[in-house]
């Protein structure tokens, strides 16, 4: 992947596909998400994104190929894994999720025993057709449950009940779904370590074979400069900005930690031991799909504010609906389509470097002390406040404690 001190570009191992629709918007969100009856009833625009994604995917194919050659050849190996995130993907007909896939194995290949996965919110009317997903290709599914508390979903605008969470996972799994994933968040307003526990172990209780837990994180993309024309986040509206700033004076510090290191031993315990930072699985159930981003590895990426990855540049496409939209299926006479509006970065050698540091750090494996020596000054200084330890295999790896502080860590790795 290297000529020189500057990155090769490489052809994609995975895909993500970004579905941006939603019944409602949740207020702490900042994913590329258009809600309300853009995306359900007769003005949906679900049938209008699904055309766009075809074209989207073709184009991008096209580009594949004549870097690379076609799908399957030396130097363009089929994909080995698919994610189709959102949003709500589930809000899709389980057709149009075939036909996707469909045109992602005629164009990009399918590996055989590829992971498939879609998100899929757990109410009755947003986890769509788990039977008919699984007879289209999909192999996991990961279920946004967030929480199993009935205030803390109300606190979050989530739609369904925690009831609706078991009855999610039973469906996913009588669909033949091989694998189920569950998310959950901590650090949410009004949350104790009491109640996190509980939804911890009800969660346990339905048997997931990986558990994702991620602590409520309050960003602002408009103070960062991410909302702009060529953006790859949506502005923030004025609703989710007053509550996001109500909810930033509910946590507390202390109380993350103790509900991740409460995560932590339970998952442990339960024989789904921690692989990522916030990722916990039984053995053979790690999210494939996810260790490509983490391990540096090229993916491709198609909808709204999707990012992909070539190994020598970062690529995303801009996250406004309308414009993706009007680039790839263009209304006017004899305009042909076009890849819609967006941005890209190089990476230099030092970025390259730096991001193989701290994402080989987010792994329980760790990075190996070469890699890790190339920050000898990080290193001690980890090393110093107990953040690493030496692993199996002369690796080095993160401490309980220096998962718990990993942002400090890594803002001197930056």
């Amino acid at each position: 992947m290297m000529t020189g001190d500057a990155p090769a570009p490489a052809a994609p191992v995975a895909l993500y596909v970004h579905v941006p629709f939603c019944r409602s918007l949740c207020p702490y969100c900042d994913f590329v998400v258009v809600a309300g009856a853009r995306a359900v009833g007769p003005r949906s625009r679900v049938a209008a994104y699904v055309r766009a994604v075809a074209a989207e995917l073709h184009l991008r194919a096209d580009a594949l190929d004549a870097a690379f050659g076609g799908a399957g050849s030396a130097a363009r190996p089929a994909l080995d894994t698919v994610y189709v995130g959102g949003g709500t993907p589930s809000l899709l007909p389980a057709d149009a999720v075939a036909a996707i896939l469909g045109q992602v194995r005629a164009r990009f290949g399918l590996a055989h025993g590829a992971e498939v996965t879609l998100e899929a919110n757990p109410g009755p009317d947003d986890r769509g057709d788990l039977a008919g997903f699984a007879r289209a290709g999909i192999t996991r599914i990961s279920i946004g449950a967030q929480s199993l508390q009935s205030d803390e979903l109300r606190t979050l605008g989530r739609r369904h009940r925690p009831a609706d969470v078991a009855d999610a996972v039973a469906a996913a799994r009588d669909a033949g779904i091989a694998s189920v994933s569950i998310d959950l968040l901590y650090d949410v307003p009004g949350q104790t370590l009491a109640s996190w526990t509980e939804t911890l172990e009800a969660a346990l209780a339905l048997g997931p074979d990986h558990v994702s837990a991620y602590a409520l994180t309050l960003d602002d993309p408009e103070s960062e400069g991410l909302t702009g024309t060529f953006g790859d986040h949506l502005p923030t509206p004025p609703g989710a900005r007053r509550w996001r700033k109500a909810a930033r004076g509910a946590q507390d510090e202390d109380r993350a930690a103790g509900a991740y290191g409460l995560a932590d031993a339970l998952l442990d315990a339960s024989g789904s031991p921690w692989y990522e930072l916030s990722n916990w699985a039984r053995p053979g159930h790690q999210s494939r799909h996810n260790l490509v981003y983490w391990e540096r590895r090229p993916y491709a990426a198609v909808g709204p504010g999707a990012h992909s990855f070539d190994g020598a540049m970062r690529h995303w496409n801009a996250a406004r609906l309308d414009a993706w939209m009007a680039a790839l299926v263009p209304t006017s006479i004899g305009v042909a389509p076009a890849l819609p509006p967006g941005g890209s970065e190089s990476l230099d050698a030092a970025a390259v470097q730096a991001e193989a540091l701290f994402l080989g750090l987010r792994l329980a494996r760790g990075v190996s002390r070469d890699v890790a020596l190339s920050r000898i000054d990080a290193l001690a200084w980890a090393a110093e406040h107990s953040l690493v330890e030496d692993g199996p295999g002369g690796r080095v790896r993160l401490t309980l404690r220096g998962r718990l502080l990993s942002n400090e860590l890594f803002a001197r790795l930056v």
